[in-house]
């Protein structure tokens, strides 16, 4: 047993700032040339995403004392500690004076590689509770609270807290589940009721302010839920828990909707939804009803699908339009089940009873048989793609995926053309044929690329399986002695339009060039001295016209676009990347891609994979339709406006979400508002299908009611797709000041209309279920998409913009905001499955602030595209040897690699965590990205060190603010 004097001791060493030196923390301005300075050249030439942004962020770590105690997490293995060194006994900052540190009475020895201070509980997470508020609630103590109301506890994990009403907390316990879900006591309604009900006394979500200066973010506000949507009893035609919207599909910026454009516009709060119809990559994940008896009963005016929300009248006969009040006729076969042959019971019906269902279409809504899947590859074989590996590793991940293509119909088609300073076609044989060779054909004329035999180059997946194989083993040997630099891509593309445009179908383009010849020519146009400038934004929109109108070309004939670029040097993303954004598709970006590489070659194969078994819908139009007097206003994400309120998808992707803001045309009278999203598509299984989604929203005249009820989430995703649009047609210094400026008017608003216009203390309110928003604003400021930087290649900067303004909103909150836990002193059931849900539990999550990081850590840092493992300068040998599975320290290599799977529970633990980080399902959307894990050592290479540094968004940089001085310019300007 370690003396608890001397522990005491040593954690007081390892906070004081005497104790290390940091070159951060140098007077001397950080240079590029000091970073690459301490960097191997054959690092930077190996992998040059590992030096992002090496000199932007000069951070510094003011590592303070933890404030307030941790319970002190069980170690989980053997009975000893590492022992520590002795120094003079000294008490341990954050400690009062004659205070003692916490532990547990009777329990057993910790191995929790906290820098032997396990007795004490002074880890990272030790001050995750924050400042707890007075009376240890999540508000204002002094306001009234009603009876059996327990306000969010700050700090405490989303599970814990139990609240018996309506109000801004996690909607746990049954008493708000009768209210949340909509549901309790519901009825068939009455036949006699106006189409203008009166307003229901039902109260709404409570406003509880709370001070964001003195009582600080804490990370878990992110994981609570948004403000319940509370509804009148008898709002829906049965009592269902599905009969709403679940956020996973549609969320709304407002949860209480004003009934007055002119109450919305004194808010300043956006009324927009985010939309992602689909909440995974495969159908057997997405258990969403199916109406598969074609008997769809849609509003004659209006045109919206029947509903949960309507009103049935004339003894059921009929029913009215919950949108525009009109009375429709219930069709014949609407009660009549077909597969049983007899009557149906109409409270089974899904369409009546769930929000979100997929209706089987009839003929009508066919204007030709539906389209078969078409998967035509644009592969660039110029040399820089056969010496990175792209030609035979795409080859490879191709012919080892065919099984995973979806081809239930067997109709799916396949094409291949390659590219250099020519087309090269393909004609592949179907089986059985005498010959399985394939035969290629070569056009130079770059200008007016034509097909040399049309009907041979797309070829059925089923009929020419082994054929496709063998093309696919020989391709590499092809070209692998090429030196031709030229890439004619842009006329490729055009090949391939005239090829499948007939169809319809998905364009997938894989290079390693700029495209420097032919139609869509590119040019190297990146000036360094350019970057971090006024300038710097022309080099964010497209250099060439030819990539918007081709764009717009495909969408009208149903092909969509997806570019993978893997291009060490510029690639142009920005002008590139025009091509999905119009068409429904997704630009991935692989800067300093090589497949000699295993990491790299892996992280493709397997997304890839997951690509190309997808199950897109084809040919899709998405239309959103509202209650009287609200209207779409503007459309945000991949697609093509064909006209005001319909957007096209050649084909639609299951991992990206949309924004749409809602207007306020005229009054609403209605307690109850609705939308209903439509997306009429065809699976990959040639059927045609309608997926509905119907969200109900209750009205208010209360501005404390549309700010009680703001889910922030929602609108900080809405503020991104601002910010993109911004940044696209203005400058990046316009999105920055502009977030700023929203920031402030909303604190403003709150202040002058809500807080009454003072604030004791000189604090800055603002209601507790938007606490995070202005964290996230300033965290947007500081995502390489927005960041202010001299460093940051244009390239990933607009790739990065092309993530913020597709993103799914679990996954882009954490893009913007990224989740850090700390690992050597993880819970003890971190890391393992949970005993009910089978799921492995992750520890608690830990704000971004260097703050946060001790000497002898081991954290995970990971914002979805990327994960740092941050290994603590002090980290004692134990850790390194069961995680890393070596015995010094210093035999670590940093960068990009996996961690070895040893034979130790920790290392276990650790690698089931990154894994389950990772996971995408379990935040109920669909991706593919299987992102990088980068080592990086607190006194390694420079440049990682700086690149993991920029994620501590609450940080002090050297361009940009800490958390405290942006609410403290916030304040000031408020």
């Amino acid at each position: 047993m370690v003396d608890p004097a001397v522990a005491k001791a040593t954690v007081h060493r390892h906070l004081r700032p005497s104790a290390w030196k940091s070159p951060l923390l140098s007077t001397e301005p950080v240079t590029i040339s000091r970073v690459f300075a301490h960097i191997p050249q054959e690092t930077v030439l190996r992998d040059p995403i590992e030096i992002l942004s090496s000199s932007e962020t000069s951070l510094q770590f003011l590592m303070a004392a933890p404030q307030g105690d941790y319970p002190p997490q069980e170690g989980y293995g053997q009975q000893y500690d590492y022992g520590s060194p002795s120094s003079p006994v000294q008490q341990p900052a954050g400690l009062a004076p004659g205070a003692t540190s916490h532990s547990h009475a009777g329990g057993r020895k910790k191995r929790a590689y906290a820098g032997e201070a396990f007795e004490f509980g002074h880890g990272a997470n030790a001050a995750i509770g924050g400042q707890p508020l007075a009376g240890g609630s999540y508000g204002t103590p002094s306001q009234p609270q009603p009876l059996g109301y327990q306000q969010p506890v700050y700090g405490a994990e989303p599970s814990q807290v139990q609240p018996a009403v309506p109000g801004y907390a996690p909607p746990t316990a049954p008493g708000v589940a009768q209210i949340t879900q909509q549901f309790g006591a519901m009825g068939v309604a009455d036949v006699n009721q106006p189409a203008q009900a009166p307003r229901s006394s039902v109260p709404l979500n409570q406003l509880y302010p709370t001070d964001l200066i003195s009582q600080p973010f804490n990370v878990a506000e992110l994981d609570y839920p948004p403000p319940p949507i509370v509804l009148p009893p008898n709002t829906s035609v049965f009592p269902s828990h599905y009969a709403n919207c679940p956020p996973k599909y549609v969320r709304s910026t407002l949860n209480a909707v004003p009934t007055t454009h002119s109450l919305l516009k004194k808010s300043k709060l956006p009324f927009a939804l985010v939309i992602q119809p689909f909440g995974a990559l495969h159908d057997s994940e997405d258990p969403i009803p199916v109406i598969p008896d074609q008997v769809i009963s849609r509003c004659r005016r209006c045109r919206t699908y029947i509903n949960p929300f309507v009103i049935f009248l004339d003894h059921g006969h009929r029913w009215r339009c919950n949108m525009c009040n009109l009375t429709n006729d219930v069709p014949q076969a609407f009660d009549w089940d077909s597969t049983l042959q007899k009557p149906a019971d109409r409270s089974l019906r899904p369409d009546l009873n769930h929000a979100v269902v997929e209706f089987v279409a009839p003929q009508e809504y066919m204007v030709r048989p539906p389209q078969p899947l078409v998967y035509l590859f644009l592969i660039d074989v110029s040399y820089a793609s056969v010496t990175n590996g792209l030609l035979a590793t795409s080859a490879r991940c191709i012919k080892e995926s065919l099984d995973r293509i979806p081809n239930a119909d067997r109709r799916t088609r396949l094409g291949f053309i390659a590219v250099d300073s020519s087309l090269h076609y393909f004609s592949i044989p179907r089986d059985g044929s005498e010959s399985l060779d394939p035969k290629m054909l070569v056009v130079s004329d770059l200008d007016e690329p034509f097909l040399p035999i049309p009907g041979e180059l797309l070829v059925t997946l089923s009929e020419c399986r082994e054929s496709i194989e063998t093309f696919l083993d020989k391709l590499q040997d092809m070209f692998q002695n090429t030196q031709n630099t030229g890439c004619a891509m842009g006329s490729a593309l055009r090949a391939g339009y005239k090829l499948i445009a007939p169809i319809g179908g998905k364009l997938t383009v894989l290079s390693s060039s700029l495209p420097n010849i032919g139609h869509g020519s590119l040019s190297m146009r990146e000036d360094k001295k350019v970057l971090g400038t006024s300038k710097e934004s022309s080099l964010l929109q497209t250099a060439n016209s030819f990539y918007k109108s081709f764009a717009v070309e495909c969408s009208k004939a149903q092909v969509s676009v997806d570019m993978f670029l893997f291009s060490s040097q510029y690639q142009d993303v920005a002008s590139l990347s025009n091509l999905p954004r119009y068409t429904g598709g997704q630009t991935y970006f692989y800067p300093g891609w090589n497949a000699a590489r295993s990491e790299d070659a892996i992280k493709f194969a397997r997304e890839f994979s997951e690509y190309l078994s997808s199950e897109i819908g084809l040919e899709a139009v998405l239309r959103v339709r509202a209650t009287t007097g609200l209207r779409m206003n503007t459309f945000y994400g991949n697609f093509f406006n064909r006209s005001s309120d319909l957007c096209a998808f050649p084909a639609f992707p299951r991992d990206q979400a949309y924004v749409v803001e809602v207007a306020i045309d005229e009054t609403v009278a209605k307690p109850v508002i609705c939308l209903q999203t439509a997306v009429l598509h065809t699976t990959c299984n040639g059927e045609r299908r309608i997926r509905v989604l119907t969200l109900a929203l209750p009205t208010t005249q209360s501005l404390a009611d549309v700010y009680a009820s703001a889910d922030q989430q929602a609108i900080a995703t809405f503020f991104t797709h601002k910010a993109v649009e911004r940044t696209l047609g203005g400058s990046l210094e316009s999105a920055r000041d502009a977030l700023q400026a929203k920031a402030v008017e909303l604190l403003s608003t709150y202040r002058k209309e809500l807080a009454g216009g003072s604030v004791s203390g000189g604090g800055l309110q603002f209601p507790a279920n938007l606490r995070a928003l202005p964290v996230l604003f300033l965290a947007l400021t500081k995502n390489i998409g927005l960041r202010k930087s001299a460093q940051i290649p244009s390239d990933m900067r607009s790739a990065a913009l092309c993530l913020l303004s597709t993103l799914p909103l679990p996954l882009l909150i954490q893009y913007i905001y990224p989740k850090m836990y700390s690992l050597h002193d993880m819970p003890d059931n971190a890391g393992l499955p949970d005993e009910k849900t089978g799921e492995i539990i992750l520890p608690p999550p830990v704000n971004l602030s260097s703050e946060r990081l001790v000497p002898y850590g081991l954290y995970l840092i990971d914002d979805g595209q990327t994960q740092f493992l941050w290994v603590g300068r002090d980290a004692v040998p134990q850790l390194i040897l069961d995680v890393f599975g070596f015995a010094d320290k210093s035999q670590l290599r940093v960068g990009k690699q996996n961690l070895p799977d040893l034979d130790n529970d920790f290392n276990q633990r650790v690698r089931a965590v990154v894994e389950k980080s990772r996971d995408c399902r379990a935040k109920g959307v669909g991706s593919i990205v299987v992102p990088h894990l980068y080592v990086v050592k607190e006194d390694g290479e420079p440049g990682l060190r700086l690149w993991a540094q920029t994620m501590l968004v609450e940080d002090r940089a050297d361009q940009s603010v800490s958390l405290m001085q942006w609410l403290g310019s916030l304040r000031e300007k408020v």
